[in-house]
């Protein structure tokens, strides 16, 4: 099981840039970037629910539950 984080499609969509996007969120661009590639091993609410305002979009729009396990950009749970 993975959860698959979608951050890059919202981006692309919003057509918001990593930088900015992390500056509106208040966390540094390295912490954006790992957790936009799916290497994060956890996120915090706080973070999640900022991410959440500056994008205008649900966590659900950012997280998506995976049974199969097979993504690219997933947190292995």
């Amino acid at each position: 099981m993975t959860i698959r984080i979608n951050l890059d499609v919202i981006m692309a969509k919003r057509k918001i840039r990593l930088k900015t996007l992390a500056q509106l969120v208040g966390i540094t661009e390295a912490n954006l970037s790992v957790l936009k590639n799916g290497k994060a091993k956890a996120v915090r609410l706080s973070t999640l629910d900022k991410l959440c305002e500056v994008l205008e979009c649900q966590p659900g729009d950012i997280l998506e539950f995976n049974e199969d396990g097979d993504s690219e950009s997933a947190v292995q749970s």
